[in-house]
């Protein structure tokens, strides 16, 4: 069985920095995506950045220029430079992951950032 677990999350004010970690961990074979997304309440789940196996990133145009994601093979960052209020979210690691049976999308349980003063 595969894993995912994040930390990194918590609060901070407008403007502050936070950075996210995602460690994959379990029976890998290979890690294709991996990535982060959000769901604030009563909002839908979206994606905010994602990085290949070989290294190509994608941000949701709310994000670019302010966050970086970046990945060491099983584990992959997010940081986040000038937060706003309106990053407020739940945080969830993804990534597509193969294992000897099948390649699968795996989540982890998310992680908490509030942007507030």
């Amino acid at each position: 069985q595969v894993h995912l677990v994040e930390s990194g999350g918590g609060l901070v004010q407008p403007g502050g920095s936070l950075r996210l970690s995602c460690a994959a961990s379990g029976s890998i074979l290979s890690i294709t995506s991996m990535g982060w997304y959000r769901q604030a309440p009563g909002k839908q789940r979206e994606l905010v950045a994602t990085i290949s196996s070989g290294g190509y990133t994608n941000y949701a145009d709310s994000v670019k220029g302010r966050f970086t994601i970046s990945r060491d093979n099983v584990k992959n960052f997010l940081q986040m430079n000038s937060l706003k209020p309106e990053d407020t979210a739940a945080y969830f690691c993804h990534a597509t992951i193969a294992t000897t049976l099948q390649i699968s999308p795996v989540w982890g349980q998310g992680t908490q950032v509030t942007v507030s003063s």
